[in-house]
């Protein structure tokens, strides 16, 4: 359901607004003035507002001025009972999506708000094929700290390899990048990597979905499908979170790995594949294997290179170079400069203890390139990263 925001002073005005967005089954907030509708957009996501220009405190104009910078995607229709071509004119060359004069012809609004969230849609499907197309132009493991120095110069060994590698280390630390790094240094680079997420996947799923099956073999198997395995061939297989796969899965895995071949579920017929499978977990593999969790013959298979990634907190000297990292690509993603951090900013980001690593970073310099003015400071960092302080 769309949300819109209403900004108007005048209470009829609003009412009315809201009264033919709701029956139109939007979902509607307001605010009086222009200050209360950058703090509502501050705090919440809308995908269109409707903004009356004569308001006190704040007027429409000098709103919509600001919102071009904190949230430049979002369509903003103007309306006013004081209108002329040069106040419509002035609205649009400073990013309104429309004009429209009161009282509004509730026909028209309702014609301007659908095509103004049709191009609010289109700007965030575009928004996320920039991303993906950024993603896939090759990864980059940020960071020049001994820990790091030392993984990239083991990947630069076993990468060219067909060699099985195991990824170990927290949640959050950046296993999925190694294992993308290693298959685009490899020779099989021109063939796909497949990802599967063992955790993700119900126990009595995950046969289907490793190798695949043949049409009837199960309710809801309404064609033949071939398995993770089969898409992988020639390429890599990245089966993260390996630690949480069953004892029955794992034993079906563990033949595919000894004979290079797959049989679908509910087929006889044994499918040649040529993988190379990277594996990766948050586990401690050797106790689920004490635990009787995990198998240790697979374990064995798997292991043959053993990649163990550093949590953040062990990596600390790498910090401001992931911070200017995540703030050039924030900045891209949202069309805007980077911000600029200073170096006490920098230095209270180093000292925090991020349980999240990699991923936690991430978010939080997201979160201070939106709610924080183009220069980042030391109060910012402690505003925003350590709320509860």
């Amino acid at each position: 359901m769309a949300k819109i925001l209403i900004v108007d002073d005048e209470t009829p005005i609003r009412r009315t607004l809201r009264d033919i967005l709701e029956f139109e089954q939007y979902d509607v907030d307001e605010a009086t003035d222009g200050l209360e509708c950058i703090s509502k957009v501050q705090r919440d996501k809308f995908d269109a507002i409707i903004m009356d220009i004569k308001m006190p405190k704040m007027d429409g104009i000098e709103a919509l001025e600001r919102l071009q910078i904190l949230s430049p995607e979002t369509p903003v229709i103007m309306v006013s009972g004081h209108g002329t071509i040069d106040t419509a004119v002035e609205a649009v060359k400073k990013g309104a999506f429309d004009f429209i004069s009161k009282p509004p012809d509730l026909n028209r609004m309702l014609i301007t708000v659908r095509n103004a969230l049709e191009r609010s849609e289109l700007v965030n499907t575009t928004q996320v094929l920039r991303k993906q197309v950024k993603s896939s132009k090759g990864v980059n493991i940020i960071g020049e700290s001994a820990p790091i120095l030392r993984i990239k110069r083991l990947l630069d060994r076993v990468a060219p390899t067909d060699s099985r590698v195991l990824i170990t280390g927290p949640n959050g630390s950046g296993k999925e990048l190694v294992a993308r790094w290693i298959h685009e240094k490899s020779n099989r680079a021109d063939g796909s990597i497949v990802e599967v997420n063992c955790a993700a996947i119900p126990s009595e799923l995950i046969e289907s979905e490793l190798f695949g099956h043949k049409k009837g073999s199960f309710t809801g198997a309404i064609a033949d499908k071939p398995g993770k395995f089969e898409q992988a061939s020639g390429g890599t297989l990245f089966l993260d979170e390996i630690g949480d796969m069953s004892l029955d899965a794992q034993a079906k895995v563990l033949r595919a790995l000894q004979e290079s071949k797959v049989t679908r579920v509910g087929d006889s017929k044994e499918i040649k594949v040529d993988v190379r499978v990277l594996a990766a977990t948050n586990k401690d593999l050797r106790r689920e294997i004490e635990a009787g969790r995990f198998r240790e013959d697979l374990y064995h298979r798997l292991a043959v290179i053993v990649v163990e990634v550093p949590g953040l907190n062990e990596r600390r000297d790498d910090i401001p170079l992931l911070v200017e990292h995540f703030n050039r690509r924030i900045a891209e993603e949202y069309g805007h400069a980077p911000k600029t951090l200073t170096p006490e900013a920098v230095v209270a980001l180093q000292q925090h203890n991020w349980t999240g690593n990699i991923r936690e970073l991430a978010n939080v310099v997201e979160r201070l390139y939106i709610l924080c003015d183009n220069t980042i400071t030391e109060d910012d960092v402690q505003l925003y990263v350590y709320p509860n302080k």
